[in-house]
């Protein structure tokens, strides 16, 4: 059986069906405390670099090659990958992020590259 990943907003209420809340951001969202978040796991690694962050700046022209330089950050840190899919085995994940264009952010870019490179 394979998990389902969803992606919700953290400003967005919690709720069951959520699965693992798994928060997908290198800093902290403003505003929001750790009791509203309900997040299960939070590792900073598995999110893009500060750099690449900032190189972005939620730029909707930049997205393609922000996905493309994340996608490349994500296969040069594999033991972080790996880690994340063992929890994913366990059942359904939430990549929980604070951006806010919904089309346009690292969780999406996150789950497309966990669905497309399946190794």
């Amino acid at each position: 059986m394979s998990s389902r990943i969803q992606l919700k907003r953290v400003y967005d209420k919690a709720s069951p069906e959520d699965g693992m809340r798994i928060l997908v951001e290198r800093l902290w969202p403003r505003g929001v405390t750790k009791a509203r978040a309900k997040i299960d796991l939070w590792d900073r690694d598995i999110a893009p670099s500060a750099e690449l962050r900032k190189w972005y700046g939620h730029d909707p022209v930049k997205w393609e090659e922000f996905k493309k330089r994340y996608w490349d950050e994500l296969r040069h840190n594999q033991p972080v990958v790996e880690s994340l899919r063992a929890f994913m085995k366990k059942g359904d994940v939430t990549f929980v992020y604070a951006a806010h264009d919904e089309n346009r952010n690292g969780a999406l870019a996150l789950r497309d590259y966990l669905t497309q490179n399946k190794s």
